[in-house]
């Protein structure tokens, strides 16, 4: 295992392999039965497919067994805010919406479309997904900006009767809380003890701070852009001014150097900058999770002057928070459920569902499992299941 201060090998990247992987898209369309004869096609097709179409006709409920909509997740994106991308459009969006297929297939065995919408208005997003609902059974968003991310889950959420995520919010939020849960474990920590500080109040830090609430964490302090949060602030908008009712117990108003100032956790989730000085104000045996992507928003062999436990959103350094390790799971629970809704339960759920994969192996530079350990989407589904079903 790495110490501490050791980082995995970075991977090299070539242009020309990268291009070539993508070279036709990533999906395909594969078979569940053959068509290789005239029996098989007629049962498949006319006449056969007929008798099922009549049957559903009859008796709605039968979709879920004789198509693959109850099973199917439809990965939806406007092309706002992709990745480190920024608004980039739908079309230059669709490579990644394939990926996230790709990994919805390979670590949940769930099928799922990406759709790409030539629209940012959010009336024309639900209204297109309600249309399509006989389609598919959930609906992963992404990539979509905030605030408008917010209003366009919500809405959906209401019109749907299936599980509805922001994946960059809410499966942001679930590793999130499963890194901190190990990170205070290691360190012999309550969690709901920690001063938290989460810079950042898009769309991962609005989630990330109401899930570390549904945790019983009550001390958090949220920053955006201009500072943070607090009651008397007068440019904030309807999602921020409800994080400061429910944040900030200490009346906290000012920048970064008052929020870091004595605080158990940084978690960074904006393309901010952490100066070393800062970092050195914080609490003893500190917990640093610097997520901004590609440029954590303070280098790790820096953060490990000033905390016992760092983390990233990169690859090459240890104890990487990758969404991998919750959407594919929460999504299979949710459906193996039957569930409507993907509730604050299910997530915390899936959290601790994460942790307990780590087991025995829990170290200050293991506190969340490998994004390509094949117990990690399992274990979340039976947690998220279980969580529905209660």
């Amino acid at each position: 295992m790495n110490s501490p201060s050791d980082s995995p090998d970075p991977i090299v990247l070539r242009d020309e392999e990268i291009f070539a992987a993508h070279a036709g898209g990533k999906l395909s369309v594969s078979l569940n039965t053959p068509l290789d004869t005239q029996r098989a096609l007629s049962i498949a097709y006319t006449p056969g497919v007929a008798q099922v179409s009549r049957a559903i006709a009859t008796d709605p409920t039968l979709a879920a067994r004789y198509t693959w909509a109850s099973r199917m997740v439809a990965v939806v994106s406007d092309g706002t805010a992709v990745l480190g991308l920024g608004d980039i459009g739908p079309a230059a969006s669709l490579p990644v919406m394939e990926g996230k297929c790709a990994l919805f297939k390979t670590f949940a065995g769930l099928d799922s479309i990406p759709i790409v919408l030539d629209t940012k208005d959010p009336d024309e997003i639900v209204e297109t997904l309600v249309r399509l609902r006989p389609t598919f059974g959930a609906v992963n968003l992404e990539d979509i900006s905030a605030p408008r991310c917010f209003e366009i889950e919500r809405r959906l959420v209401e019109a749907l009767d299936c599980p509805v995520m922001h994946d960059d919010q809410h499966g942001t939020a679930i590793v999130v809380l499963a890194a901190l849960l190990g990170a205070a474990k290691v360190l012999g920590r309550d969690v709901t003890s920690l001063r938290v500080v989460v810079s950042g109040a898009g769309a991962a830090g609005v989630a990330c701070a109401k899930i570390l609430l549904a945790r019983g964490i009550r001390d958090i302090t949220v920053l955006d852009s201009r500072g943070i949060l607090y009651r008397e602030r007068g440019d904030l908008n309807a999602y921020k001014a409800e994080l400061a009712e429910q944040t900030n117990p200490n009346g906290l108003s000012g920048g970064l150097s008052e929020a870091l100032k004595g605080a158990d956790v940084f978690l960074g989730l904006s393309a901010g900058v952490v100066p070393s000085e800062l970092a050195a104000t914080m609490a003893p045996d500190a917990i640093i999770f610097a997520l901004s992507n590609p440029d954590p928003e303070i280098h790790p062999d820096e953060a490990r002057k000033y905390a016992a436990v760092v983390a990233t959103g990169r690859s090459d350094f240890p104890n990487q928070i990758n969404n991998v390790l919750a959407f594919p799971g929460v999504f299979r629970g949710a459906l193996d459920a039957g569930a409507r809704r993907i509730t604050e339960k299910m997530k915390v759920a899936a959290a601790e569902a994460i942790l307990s994969v780590v087991g025995d192996d829990l170290a200050v530079d293991r506190i969340v499992p490998s994004v390509l350990d094949p117990r990690v989407a399992p274990a979340v589904a039976k947690a998220v299941a279980e969580a529905a079903a209660e």
